[in-house]
């Protein structure tokens, strides 16, 4: 594995990271780097890394991992800032939900001696802060790796740390993991909000029924919709165009639904209901997530 693992943000991916590591065994020495002085005491207080850091040079010096898990608006500021720091033959990698736009960003600063193989580990909560995390986020849940021509080395051992840490791994071209996850994370948690915003407005007209009387469907359906907004805010702005395809697309379809529920044309809307409750069983089956009403998450 790694000596000495630098995470750089310390938010429900990192601090889950950390105490996977621990969970499985992994000997390498955690430096945990958080811009606020707030979460840097927090992470001392929780005990989460072995050593924080009030700089960023100070937790990626001598680092073989450095993940960088700050938003993605972030990390160009943070590659420049770290590159004069890194080892030579240290691997580089983030958790970025957005891929193009993170290897135009972070690989131009960084030295040719390192290594910059980009991942997304495909697994979260709508929780954010280091209090977040636990070992078990990444068990059975996908994470992408975007090498994007890096060393097959240091991928094969980027490959074998996530794989410890409970995730299966695959690898995509970086533009199409942005469409796959446009159509799979960004689009979803685009409409959530938009629903969050129409029983914002509905409320004042209902006295606050709305949210009330939230059936599991609206509480289940926009539980994403607390999410943490500035990760959510760089997400669309780095991957308009993928995400603005998959709108277009969902626009249609409920243009449609809603021409069928105006004519009466429930033949339509069964066998429509019907085609789209498969796929929702087929995630299941797959064993990303359960049929419990919460995700599977833990509350």
């Amino acid at each position: 594995m790694y000596n000495r693992v630098a995470l750089v943000g310390l938010g429900l991916i990192a601090s889950s990271m950390f105490w996977a590591m621990k969970r499985a065994g992994i000997e390498a020495h955690v430096a945990g780097y958080a811009r606020s002085a707030q979460t840097r005491d927090t992470a001392r207080e929780i005990g989460l890394c072995d050593s924080v850091h009030d700089t960023l040079a100070a937790c990626v010096t001598d680092a073989d991992l450095v993940v960088l898990c700050v938003p993605i608006g972030a990390m160009e500021a943070v590659a420049k800032e770290i590159a004069p720091f890194l080892a030579p033959g240290a691997t580089v990698t983030d958790v970025g939900s957005v891929k193009r736009a993170v290897i135009e960003a972070v690989g131009p600063h960084l030295p040719d001696a390192v290594h910059f193989v980009p991942g997304h580990p495909l697994a979260g909560t709508e929780h954010s802060g280091p209090r977040s995390g636990f070992a078990e986020l990444f068990d059975n849940r996908w994470h992408v790796l975007t090498p994007n021509g890096a060393d097959t080395q240091a991928v094969a051992q980027l490959r074998a740390y996530w794989e410890a840490l409970g995730a299966n791994v695959d690898e995509m071209e970086p533009d199409h993991h942005d469409l796959v996850l446009a159509v799979t994370s960004h689009a979803p948690h685009l409409i959530a909000y938009t629903m969050v915003g129409v029983a914002d407005d509905l409320q004042r007209v209902t006295n606050n029924e709305v949210v009330n009387y939230s059936a599991t469907g609206f509480r289940d359906f926009t539980r994403i919709a607390a999410s943490d907004p500035t990760m959510w805010r760089d997400v669309f702005l780095t991957n308009k165009d993928a995400t603005l395809e998959i709108l277009g697309r969902f626009t249609e379809e409920l243009f449609a639904l809603q021409r069928a529920i105006r004519q009466g044309d429930g033949d339509h809307l069964h066998e429509y209901f019907t085609r789209t409750r498969a796929i929702r069983r087929g995630i299941i089956d797959a064993g990303q997530d359960t049929a419990a009403p919460n995700f599977g998450r833990r509350s």
